[in-house]
């Protein structure tokens, strides 16, 4: 693999559909061997950035170098779509074909010989957990197999850079927690992953730095701890007493309070005083203190505070 410094470049991507401008100006990079994520609501133009980075849509105005190829040359794009593995939300496997021979498929398309593509594909199989199955009609697999199947698909070339959008999203434990090693693995083999998702844990379990779009604009992009830092008066402090009773009235140093469950979360300024008026209060009604931890701000919070909790 051919060391680069970014192994994606936009610079002010704009586009319209129509008389809509969807992408307004988008200008980011994405370093050679991180985990970036993109996150934004629904109608925020993701999925059109998302394009246009890897050359489906031609934008109205802006460039994009994708591993050091122009995206917007056709002889380069090709080039570039050699070492990219792209696993879209809606994708699917051939389902009347079985897990060995949409692999081989796969592996055919990205020009790689036979002997390559049986040795790679039993790799992956058994890396995700498919070997098993691998004579197997897709048609029988479960939702998790298939999306197993489908990233392990985009892998068979053994690409510099994944593009990933929602790859864990509707799974089970078990298969989303495979997904999410396998990206760390491949992290660490020093790959680059363009990561979107909706699901905040994920992002900020697996991504180094995250970007979020908002009506087409770029509105932040840094590190999830640093973006945490953006909300203020958000943190609090989440308990469960056994029994479950508590009255809100006891507290004077809370800001708002969440039943969750068999728990309170309590927003505050001051979760020392807060700490203290629960336990307290525990003493008081006679109550067991199950468990006490004190929040820092999420990144859900984050992006709630950025997109103004709504879609677009």
């Amino acid at each position: 693999m051919v060391w680069r410094m970014n192994a994606i470049e936009a610079s002010g991507l704009v586009k319209y559909y129509g008389s809509f401008q969807a992408v307004k100006g988008v200008s980011f990079s994405v370093k050679s061997g991180e985990v970036f994520g993109f996150l934004g609501p629904n109608g925020a133009g993701k999925t059109t950035t998302i394009r246009m980075l890897t050359g489906v849509l031609k934008p109205d105005s802006g460039e994009v170098r994708v591993l050091g190829y122009d995206m917007l040359n056709e002889r380069e794009k090709i080039k570039a779509r050699e070492k990219t593995g792209i696993v879209p939300e809606m994708a699917n496997p051939y389902v009347d074909l079985t897990a060995m021979q949409n692999l081989g498929l796969m592996g055919e398309l990205y020009g790689m010989s036979k002997a390559e593509i049986e040795k790679r594909s039993l790799e992956l199989l058994k890396t995700f957990d498919l070997y098993e199955k691998r004579n197997v009609k897709v048609r029988g697999f479960s939702k998790g197999m298939r999306q197993r199947l489908i990233i392990a698909m985009a892998m068979i070339a053994d690409p510099e850079l994944y593009f990933l959008d929602e790859p864990t999203s509707g799974l089970d434990v078990i298969s989303a927690r495979l997904i999410k090693d396998v990206i760390r693995e491949e992290k660490k083999a020093g790959k680059t992953i363009f990561l979107t998702t909706h699901n905040m844990d994920d992002a900020n379990e697996l991504c180094e730095r995250i970007g979020i779009i908002r009506k087409g604009k770029l509105i932040a992009i840094d590190t999830p701890e640093k973006l945490k830092q953006l909300v203020e008066g958000r943190v609090s402090v989440e308990v469960s007493f056994e029994p479950m009773k508590f009255d809100p009235s006891v507290l004077s140093s809370a800001l708002k309070i969440e039943r969750m469950g068999d728990k309170v979360r309590i927003y505050t300024t001051d979760p020392d005083a807060t700490v203290k008026e629960l336990v307290r209060y525990a003493e008081r009604e006679n109550l067991r203190i199950v468990s006490l931890r004190t929040l820092s701000p999420s990144l859900e919070d984050v992006f709630m505070e950025l997109v103004g909790g709504r879609n677009d």
